[in-house]
């Protein structure tokens, strides 16, 4: 097991360029499966979760060849459905993904169920109630078993928004006979580029981008190649990180236009992000300050689906606030057990107040202290790492292998904008 060891109090200042989009890879690499010709995808992060599907592909018999570090090729010519090894299917949440797309090309699926971060219940109602609309079998016990005579477009409405709901609808219902419309479907960067990653490959789906998809089903999807855009989690932690450390950043092809209501969320923390082209800049004077409701009302942050703040980004802004002086409530209404990292932010010295396991209250600044941590998840580990950027003294954070499923070479690229960070075998 890694750890990483910290030495706080260093502003980070530099260049970066981020890592493609992990959430748009996921559904990238299962989209493979829809056809029988060669598909090539680039600007795929080298991270745990991609590693683990595309060992999940290889086990249902697509050909796998890595091109370079960021690029793969994959040919699903003949693929076959083994019992499939639970172990892999609970490292990643992303592994339910590989549904929609084994029901439209085999016709049946049996998988066992998905994992991923333990963040709260993460139901999966929707993906099968979009799969039934189209005409599949569902029995759910065990094991997550789908039949289907020939899926067939319907006029379907998504209970809920889910990102990899809406995408495992789509991919089922783009070789099903007919047209589906997709409504309250997610409009994540990452569901527009999945239906950018079909289209090219011989889909016909519109409305990318909405709430509402159109998707024309056709006979078979062609090869291609296609690139996976950055991605902007990555881009709003570096951003965060920066402007708590009071250091100054330069982030390269960070595609500006998927960030503005993370722009918005943190100018109400006192953070400035100039856009640049495609870069977008963190100034190194920053204001750090809450901006009050009108009136003088403390003001309320919360996480909702696209283009809202996204629920990823919330541990981050959390711990950003204990940067800032003034007083912020943050409501985490997707997950109900993401806040509970909190307790070792108050361990170090960040005066915060968990109301219920959906509310906390920051106020700040805070002066905190190096301290040993362990990250519950992805994205709360990287806020503790922020944390520990900003603290004094060394801190040590713990099951580091969650962070490596979600951000790639963490340390590396830290380290290149000037912090004092150490992989450390335990």
């Amino acid at each position: 097991m890694d750890e990483l060891v910290i030495e706080g109090g260093v502003p980070l200042r530099g260049t970066l360029t981020p890592s493609g989009n992990k959430n748009a890879a996921l559904p990238a690499l299962a989209a493979c499966l829809l056809t029988d010709e060669p598909v090539t995808l680039h600007n795929l992060p080298d991270i745990q979760d991609v590693h683990t599907m595309l060992e999940l592909l290889a086990d249902i018999g697509v050909q796998v060849e890595r091109l370079d570090t960021h690029s793969w090729r994959l040919h699903a010519r003949e693929i076959r459905l083994p019992p499939l090894a639970r172990d892999k299917f609970r490292r990643i949440r992303g592994s339910i993904l590989l549904a929609g797309p084994l029901l439209a090309r085999l016709g049946w699926v049996e998988i066992p169920p998905p994992g991923g971060d333990v963040i709260g219940r993460r139901r999966v109602d929707t993906h099968f109630l979009a799969f039934q609309e189209l005409g599949a079998e569902v029995d759910v016990n065990d094991l997550f078993r789908l039949n289907s005579r020939g899926l067939r477009g319907a006029d379907i409405l998504l209970d809920e928004a889910s990102v990899t709901g809406t995408e495992n609808a789509i991919m089922a219902a783009v070789l099903a006979k007919g047209t589906t419309v997709l409504r309250n479907a997610a409009s994540e960067p990452h569901v527009q580029d999945l239906c950018h990653m079909l289209n090219r490959l011989g889909a016909r789906i519109e409305g990318i981008g909405s709430n509402v998809l159109t998707i024309h089903g056709v006979d078979r999807l062609g090869g291609g190649e296609f690139t996976i855009g950055p991605d902007h989690i990555e881009v709003g932690s570096y951003i965060a990180l920066a402007a708590m450390t009071r250091g100054e950043l330069r982030i390269r092809n960070a595609a500006p236009h998927h960030l503005r209501m993370i722009r918005h969320v943190f100018s109400r923390l006192g953070v400035e992000v100039q856009v640049d082209g495609e870069d977008v800049v963190v100034p190194e004077e920053q204001p750090l300050e809450v901006v009050p409701d009108i009136g003088g009302a403390i003001p309320s942050i919360a996480d909702a689906p696209w283009p809202a703040f996204p629920a990823d980004l919330m541990s981050i802004a959390i711990v950003l606030a204990t940067q800032v002086k003034g007083t912020v409530l943050f409501h985490e209404k997707m997950f109900e057990s993401r806040l509970y990292f909190v307790d070792k932010l108050i361990f170090m010295g960040a005066r915060i107040v968990l109301c219920d396991p959906h509310r906390c209250v920051v106020q700040g600044p805070s002066r905190l202290q190096g301290d040993i941590l362990v990250s519950p998840d992805i994205r709360a580990g990287m806020a503790l790492v922020g944390a520990a950027l900003c603290a004094q003294g060394q801190s040590i954070i713990r099951n580091v292998e969650q962070i490596d499923r979600g951000y790639e070479r963490v340390e590396e690229k830290l380290r290149s904008l000037g912090a004092r960070i150490e992989r450390m075998k335990k």
